[in-house]
Parts: C-alpha cells; structure tokens; sequence
C-alpha cells in the first residue's frame, strides 16, 4: 500500500519578529503560549492543530514575496467572528474583507502578523 498523509498536523506563520507576532496573537486573537517551544518560536495551545510564529527557515526571504503567505488560505476558528471582528476593528487592525455569511457560519478576512492574511469563521 503506498504512503498517504492524514492531514495537516502544525501550521506556523515565519515572521520576522516573533515576539511581536505573538503579542499580536496574545492580546488580539486571545492565543496562550504553550508551556514549551523550540528555540526561535512560540507555540500556543490551539486544537486540534498546534499553531506556532517562528523565525524563517534557512533559504526563506520574506522581503521576497509580496505579501507573506500568498495563495495560503489559513483560517481559524471562533465562537463568534462578529464580536472578534470588532473587537479587531476597535484596535485598528486592518480588515480585508468584512464580515458576510458562509456555510462556514460568519467569517471575515483580517491582516495578522507581518501581513499574513487570516480567516476567522463561526459563531
């Protein structure tokens, strides 16, 4: 039987400071670091799948891409995307897409660290 995987297991956003994009994560998206995490990350208890920010890897040049992240839709999910976004909205984070209905309950796009592009969904 040939090799399969069974789905993403980490995601982690390289940034280039990453104390300031988990301070981001901590007071804008409620996140908690996890009691570990290897040297040039931050971990955060998320389920069902570990999320980390971390230094770029050997050979990564983010002043390369135009935006960092592009082409990736990285979502996360929350008990109520509405009150998430204004509270992101009440702290000037810059919104991309205002919040609209899906079959994904509520969403909306915002700009994360760096200028990644996040996706909240639910509630």
């Amino acid at each position: 039987m040939p090799a399969t995987i069974e789905g993403p297991d980490f995601i982690a956003l390289q940034v280039r400071d990453v104390e300031a994009a988990a301070a981001f994560c901590e007071t804008h998206l409620g996140l908690r670091r996890a009691p570990a995490s290897p040297p040039g990350a931050v971990v955060f208890t998320t389920a069902p799948i570990p999320f980390a920010v971390r230094e770029p890897l050997p050979g990564v040049d983010l002043d390369a891409a135009a935006r960092p992240g592009l082409g990736v839709a990285l979502w996360f999910r929350t008990p109520d995307a509405q009150a998430l976004h204004d509270q992101l909205t009440a702290a000037g984070v810059a919104i991309l897409s205002p919040p609209q209905d899906s079959p994904f309950g509520r969403t909306f796009t915002f700009v994360g660290p760096e200028g990644y592009a996040l996706t909240a969904h639910g509630g």
